[in-house]
């Protein structure tokens, strides 16, 4: 099957990575990390052929990235911008 193959997951990840770039959000380079790690770990021999298990490994590893790139690069303080006042009010 196509998706046993870590080479497909790697792809995938550098395809997340790219669409980051035009749709920015921090939210596809977590899947774009999950992936990665997917395929890595499909590399290296730690995760089986099962669908099921890589879905989730794809599924954890991705939430982890983007709350670790959530709180090393997401909002700063001071970064929202909150109206007190309309500017259309005289």
């Amino acid at each position: 099957m196509l998706w046993q193959a870590w080479w497909v997951w790697m792809i995938a990840g550098a395809v997340l990575a790219i669409l980051e770039v035009v749709i920015p959000g921090f939210i596809l380079l977590g899947f774009a990390c999950g992936a990665v790690v997917t395929g890595l770990g499909l590399w290296l021999g730690l995760l089986g052929g099962s669908l099921a298990v890589l879905v989730l490994v794809f599924a954890v590893a991705s939430l982890v990235a983007w709350l670790v790139l959530r709180r090393v690069v997401g909002v700063r303080k001071g970064q929202v911008k909150l109206w007190d006042r309309d500017i259309n009010e005289d």
